[in-house]
């Protein structure tokens, strides 16, 4: 089973109004709230489009170069909810993910992100070959099923298989004090692998909410605390 489905399905039975990731972005003086039903819902829409206009295929290798934002916990949990094998260098990659101002890549394709806080794509005419992803990504499906088996021993993120990534990802949780229910604060940016691991995957394996600050304000940080109710710090 994918880690997508590992990490959501319970949640999505459970707790699918419940708010899983709150984005703030402190120098656009932006927030947004997702459900675990709308973080599926992007995600599915992105594990489709990559499955009927990329034809990725578990174990395809699928770069993701974005900061922490709330399109990219789409992008990434996208990606693995159809086997991908998420990694940094585009070279092998059926598709590259980008963000504003990076509009190539090595990979077979790039798919760039405006990473625009109300989810609208670009509003200019991209170059030759980029793909505007949100545009094309909201016109798939809002559910997805993969046609594979995802195995444990699946690559899944920079090498790792889906087994080893849920393992590093719970004994990160651990280690970090969160628990099922914990309002995690993060200023952590999302790098492959280790900040993904410990920024996104440890609190999502504990079954905790995310709330992640880009470009923090360090004067607002206590009153994030206090708003938004977290009881665990991930400070980046």
């Amino acid at each position: 089973m994918s880690i997508t489905e590992q990490l959501l399905r319970p949640l999505l039975k459970t707790a699918a109004a419940r708010p899983l990731i709150t984005h703030y972005d402190d120098s656009a003086g932006t927030r947004v709230e997702l459900s675990v039903a709308t973080l599926a819902n992007w995600a599915a829409k992105t594990a489709n489009w990559l499955v009927e206009e990329v034809d990725v295929e578990p174990g395809d290798e699928v770069a993701v170069e974005l900061p922490a934002h709330w399109q990219t916990a789409g992008v990434l949990l996208g990606a693995w909810w159809c086997g991908a094998h998420v990694v940094t260098d585009a070279a092998q990659a059926r598709v590259a993910f980008t963000g504003p101002g990076v509009t190539t890549s090595a990979a077979q394709a790039t798919a760039v992100l405006a990473l625009d806080p109300l989810g609208r794509g670009f509003g200019d005419p991209l170059p030759d070959g980029a793909l505007d992803y949100l545009s094309e990504a909201r016109l798939a499906g809002d559910d997805f099923t993969s046609l594979f088996p995802i195995e444990g021993d699946t690559p899944a993120l920079a090498g790792s298989t889906v087994d080893e990534v849920l393992a590093e990802a719970r004994s990160l949780a651990g280690e970090s004090g969160i628990t099922d229910g914990a309002r995690v604060l993060s200023t952590m940016e999302w790098n492959v692998p280790g900040g993904v691991l410990a920024g996104l995957l440890a609190p999502l394996s504990a079954g905790a909410s995310l709330v992640q600050v880009t470009g923090p304000d360090p004067a607002k940080l206590d009153y994030r605390r206090g708003t938004e109710r977290t009881t665990v710090d991930l400070l980046g």
